[in-house]
């Protein structure tokens, strides 16, 4: 197999990609607050003669690459996690309480690595290259907008034909690609719910109404909206995160306050669900009570094109070989990439990036990647960019 010119150069690019991640990674910058890595990545690619405009989507920064159609857009997120980092190493974070803890860091640094090798190409086809460096994938502001939103209002993906990205993986074998057209990360709905009865003593429960009571059936009405009012061939859960009530053992409360989280890939179900919480919670009322409910709507499920999914596994297979993919594994965690991904054609594919033996989880504070597939997601990003300035 003839080596992919894209995987030769960024193995020679390794060290700059590797530096740049940890530089990132010993500087973490939580959402919307991304001033430090947003200067990073607006000089870097100044100095590869890389247009940029700052302050897209409050600290984003797009970097424009060639002219006219088609124009391919590839995103990476730049965001860190409120996380006290566990690990000692040497880019240990030196913000305490703040840490690239999803390999943001990594996404970014990758990024950059596909910028250098395609400002340097000489024959890049015609077309526009947009590079998409995203704040605030993990938290949204005071309106509830994530980065990828704040970004698309501000235009940076006017005029963009499809849009790619990566995520790194912490449990996956370094180097290998996942990747699969349909749906492939959740949509993610968060809600908060009050019951309301009257309280009193706990030695008469008789004289009001205790929400206490209320909360079990309520809770048991949840947990049957997943097994009896969505299609069970269809992806769906409901989980309860947290439930409030009470302050002493002889005291009928006279509320309680629990909340949660919904997951689900189709929007119909996304809906459904919303809909079925509120029929659940009416069971308070029938037992003599009352309630309120908020449901916070977050990012929608994410999407993969058939096409442009189609052409990362056939540019992976080429690169990589068979044994360079792995299975896809559709998850139910949320990505706001899927906002991208609805307003052009796009597709994201998982890189393996596992650190060592021990286990890392994402959104932990023993997180770490392995550097080693930094330099794959670079070649395989800027081989399908250039497929798809082809009409690949």
């Amino acid at each position: 197999m003839t080596p992919n010119p894209f995987l030769t150069r960024s193995h020679e690019l390794r060290e700059q990609i590797v530096a740049w991640r940890r530089q990132i990674h010993s500087n973490p910058e939580l959402s919307f607050q991304e001033v430090e890595t947003a200067k990073l990545v607006t000089e870097s690619l100044a100095a590869m003669g890389i247009e940029t405009q700052t302050g897209v989507g409050k600290t984003g920064v797009v970097g424009y690459l060639g002219e006219g159609s088609p124009v391919i857009g590839i995103r990476a997120d730049m965001d860190a996690l409120p996380i006290l980092e566990a690990n000692d190493v040497p880019y240990k974070s030196r913000n305490p309480g703040v840490m690239h803890a999803c390999g943001h860091d990594g996404h970014t640094a990758i990024l950059l690595g596909v910028a250098k090798m395609l400002s340097e190409m000489e024959d890049r086809p015609a077309g526009q290259i947009r590079f998409l460096f995203q704040p605030s994938e993990e938290a949204s502001d005071s309106e509830n907008k994530s980065g990828a939103t704040r970004m698309i209002e501000d235009g940076a993906l006017v005029g963009v034909d499809k849009v790619i990205a990566l995520h790194v993986a912490s449990d996956g074998p370094t180097g290998k690609v996942e990747i699969a057209g349909g749906y492939v990360t959740a949509a993610e709905d968060s809600f908060h719910i009050v019951l309301k009865g009257t309280g009193g003593h706990g030695a008469y429960p008789h004289q009001g109404t205790d929400p206490t009571f209320m909360l079990a059936q309520v809770i048991n009405a949840i947990q049957g909206i997943r097994s009896r009012r969505v299609d069970p061939t269809k992806g769906a859960t409901i989980s309860i995160g947290y439930i409030h009530g009470g302050t002493v053992t002889n005291v009928i409360p006279a509320e309680v306050k629990l909340g949660g989280t919904m997951r689900s890939f189709d929007d119909d179900v996304r809906e459904l669900m919303k809909r079925e919480l509120a029929r659940a919670c009416e069971v308070a009322k029938v037992l003599g009570g009352d309630y309120e409910l908020r449901i916070v709507s977050g990012y929608p499920s994410t999407y993969n094109d058939p096409a442009v999914a189609d052409l990362i596994e056939r540019s992976a297979r080429a690169m990589l070989g068979d044994d360079g993919l792995e299975t896809p594994r559709p998850g139910m965690g949320a990505e706001d990439f899927s906002f991208m991904s609805r307003a052009a054609p796009g597709a994201m594919f998982m890189l393996g990036a596992k650190f060592d033996d021990k286990n890392r989880p994402h959104h932990t504070p023993v997180f770490d990647i392995s550097e080693d597939a930094l330099p794959v997601g670079a070649a395989l990003l800027a081989d399908v960019t250039v497929k798809l300035l082809r009409g690949e």
